[in-house]
């Protein structure tokens, strides 16, 4: 049987990494303290990475902005789609 996925919201990632460095600080292994929350090594270091030291707002505001940088970047390859789309069009018909 395999392990289903969870995914974290950023609120979520910034407490876990709080009771993280808080375990760590107390003395514990991190095995243990990775153990405890349920993440793999790697993703305790992403996370670490990513988000350690940012605030709960931090984290919401951050993973909004890249949500909007995604949509963003769609639009802006639509609109290239379109312009090649409309180049292509008029040099068949020169």
């Amino acid at each position: 049987m395999t392990k289903q996925r969870k995914r974290h919201t950023p609120e979520q990632i910034v407490k876990k990494l709080r009771d993280a460095e808080a375990m760590l600080n107390a003395g514990k292994d991190l095995a243990v303290v990775i153990q405890s929350l349920e993440v793999s090594e790697a993703t305790f270091h992403r996370w670490r990475a990513q988000y350690g030291g940012m605030k709960s707002e931090e984290a919401k505001r951050l993973k909004q902005l890249e949500e909007e940088n995604r949509r963003l970047k769609e639009i802006v390859a639509e609109k290239e789609l379109d312009i090649r789309m409309l180049k292509h069009l008029t040099e068949k018909n020169w």
